[in-house]
């Protein structure tokens, strides 16, 4: 892996849609000698899958994060499932697992019945994520077509067509307005420790003040370093970032707790990273099944 490849990197997990010659013209090198760098790093399993990810609240549901001690996936999500269903997972290098679960409604209640129910491991945080007001207008149409998505979000348009048997024009419009949605990103999921020279790591920022003002702030400070682009969960920024080594790690945390607004800053380093599909393809199929054509979820 060199810089080429984590810029490669970066641009698929904020869209795997981009073609590979427009990557190379932001890069700087042809279409042809990207597309061989991701074979390469499929081959290499540093891509474990591409992946469109929605964010629950799109369709109308709520999530939670946990902060837990312990790496045994079995166990925590057999644990976590006692409140919702698994939607993220990531353990991480000190013995701590960062994850998340979709629910229905009432998200105090669900998290003290987590507290009461999860006893086989330690819980050291929840807190509820906050939807930022995601478009969240659907049809019939776009679920059947989000569906052959899941299956492959790089899959060209004429082949979702010919699954669908939809036209292409009703395909492109469709992928269109997903990706102007901003709780739909079509990204992959990678192996962590496959990625030589680089480590990628996440910074938990608990916010007291003005969020936007201070992601903003982040920004201009660290897009650099930037390995997808950073998530709100309620008064929360996570940064999800890459460096050379630890010392560079731990520079970018210390700035990050010197930033106005930021109360404290955590430093998490995934060894693994996992989603699920579950509550999703629940969720689609439920949808395609309502009696109504367009189907429009209440977010906060």
């Amino acid at each position: 892996m060199d810089n080429l490849d984590m810029k490669i990197l970066n641009r698929l997990l904020n869209n795997c849609r981009e073609s590979d010659r427009q990557i190379g013209i932001e890069i700087g090198i042809s279409g042809g000698a990207v597309k061989k760098r991701i074979q390469k790093m499929e081959e290499k399993k540093v891509i474990d899958k591409f992946f469109i990810k929605v964010e629950p609240p799109v369709l109308g549901n709520g999530i939670l994060y946990f902060v837990v001690s312990g790496e045994n996936i079995d166990e925590i999500l057999e644990q976590i499932s006692l409140v919702g269903e698994p939607y993220f997972v990531a353990p991480c290098i000190g013995g701590i697992t960062v994850c998340s679960i979709v629910i229905k409604d009432n998200p105090d209640q669900k998290i003290e019945l987590a507290k009461k129910l999860m006893k086989d491991v330690k819980v050291l945080s929840i807190f509820e994520a906050e939807s930022p007001g995601y478009d969240s207008d659907f049809t019939k149409t776009d679920f059947e077509i989000l569906e052959e998505l899941i299956k492959d979000p790089r899959q060209k348009i004429e082949k979702i067509a010919k699954n669908t048997d939809m036209s292409t024009k009703t395909i492109t419009r469709c992928i269109e307005k997903l990706q102007k949605n901003d709780g739909v990103q079509f990204t992959l999921v990678y192996d962590p420790k496959r990625i030589d020279e680089f480590i990628p790591h996440a910074i938990l920022a608990w916010i007291e003040g003005d969020l936007k003002e201070t992601l903003d702030k982040m920004n201009e400070m660290f897009s650099d370093s930037y390995l997808q682009i950073p998530f709100l969960a309620k008064n929360q920024i996570v940064l999800l970032m890459y460096s050379e080594n630890i010392f560079k790690m731990d520079e970018l945390t210390q700035k990050v707790r010197t930033i106005k607004n930021v109360k404290s800053a955590e430093l998490f380093i995934p060894k693994k990273i996992s989603f699920y599909l579950k509550w999703l393809e629940k969720d689609i199929n439920d949808s395609k099944n309502s009696p109504k054509l367009h189907l429009a979820y209440q977010t906060n």
